[in-house]
């Protein structure tokens, strides 16, 4: 005898080859496959040629090896204004074992719930149990969420037994007694978006970036904006002349009026009310405003005079100021002033204006250019004698 390996691909049985006794070669388990089919093949000792199947199906019995369990995870709802006996769940159980007198379930509260006064368990009798209130009224401030443990125990023999939980919540109710809101459906709600949320508060966050950049943009350009305007207005400023101009009294080789608009001197006298020259007056806080420039060679220029000669006796009378602190240039040499012109071309014109004595009176500034002059004429004198 033997069996058809394809048949019994497990090997979940043997058989004797002598007898053909059938024997269980591994654990069996009616909940997992209730029957087999296998075939038996049959030869003959001294001919193996003579050979006959036979089909065999084999059923397994029950037993009780499984526990009873609750059908769901029950969660139950109980109103903040329930009236004591109130019913708030029905539980029912399932059971994989098939017994021969079929099933019959005990229910009983777990002993951790034997002091529970909040709810009570009633056994129906038909394989089924009852939840009702013990108490009037719940808060859910104080507790909304109650865990209530069942015990189940199945008829065996043996006996088995298994422990599930009842999740019970307080609820707010209407006059009907339908439930309105519970505290933890509203957590739930809270902390769980719906795609369409998301998308909704991501759409919103690169809105907000978006603003912001261009905001930072437009004052970036602005601020650019008035810089290149005002070093505009700085180079504006700046004229420059390449003219030859026939001489020191020729005022017609440029316009006067563009230069005059870019300056204004206004007069700030001292807190000492300091007038002419030699008076006294403050030098940091004193200035001449300058006459209207006309271009008329018979223009009195003596303010114009009187404000270089302050300005140069102001200027050398301050030693403590550093040569670069205040660099003062002043080019311009008005009609009627006592200096002679010191142009090369009138030096060159007349012999008799050689004399550079004058030059020590001009100041400490001009008493070293004197005395160079002065003692180059000396010796100039002394080799023509």
């Amino acid at each position: 005898y033997a069996i058809d390996r394809s048949t019994d691909t497990e090997r979940i049985f043997d058989i004797d080859a002598n007898t053909g006794a059938i024997v269980t070669g591994k654990v069996l388990d009616r909940e997992t496959a209730g029957w087999h089919n296998i075939t038996v093949l049959a030869m003959e000792a001294d001919n193996h040629s003579q050979v006959s199947r036979a089909s065999l199906r084999i059923r397994i019995l029950d037993v009780n090896d499984n526990p009873p369990e609750l059908a769901t995870p029950y969660e139950a709802a109980v109103c903040e204004d329930a009236k004591p006996g109130q019913l708030i769940q029905t539980i029912s159980v399932v059971d994989r074992d098939e017994p021969q007198g079929g099933h019959r379930f005990y229910f009983t509260l777990a002993p951790e719930a034997i002091n529970n006064h909040h709810f009570s368990l009633l056994d129906v009798k038909d394989n089924t149990a009852a939840v009702h209130t013990q108490r009037v009224g719940f808060n859910r401030q104080e507790q909304d969420v109650y865990l209530l443990p069942i015990l189940v125990v199945d008829s065996g023999p043996p006996a088995l037994s298994s422990t599930g939980t009842l999740t019970i919540r307080v609820c707010g109710c209407d006059s009907t007694g339908a439930i309105q809101s519970c505290n933890s459906t509203a957590y739930a709600m809270s902390a769980t978006l719906s795609p369409g949320a998301l998308i909704a508060l991501l759409v919103c966050v690169l809105i907000l970036i978006v603003l912001v950049l261009l905001i930072l943009t437009l004052k970036r350009h602005h601020k650019s904006h008035l810089t290149s305007e005002d070093d505009e207005d700085m180079r504006d400023n700046v004229i420059k002349y390449n003219d030859e101009g026939g001489g020191e009294q020729d005022t017609e080789a440029y316009d006067m009026s563009a230069l005059r608009s870019l300056y204004d001197f206004s007069e700030i006298k001292g807190g000492d009310g300091g007038g002419g020259p030699g008076e006294g007056g403050n030098p940091a806080s004193e200035r001449h405003a300058l006459p209207q420039w006309v271009q008329s060679p018979d223009l009195d220029f003596s303010v114009f005079r009187d404000y270089i000669c302050r300005k140069v006796e102001q200027a050398d009378e301050d030693l403590s100021v550093p040569p670069y602190d205040s660099f003062q240039t002043y080019a311009f040499e008005g009609s009627d002033s006592p200096v002679p012109s010191l142009s090369s071309i009138n030096t060159w014109s007349s012999g008799s204006e050689q004399d550079f004595s004058y030059l020590g009176g001009w100041g400490p500034r001009f008493r070293q250019l004197a005395a160079l002059y002065a003692g180059r004429r000396g010796e100039e004198d002394s080799e023509e004698s």
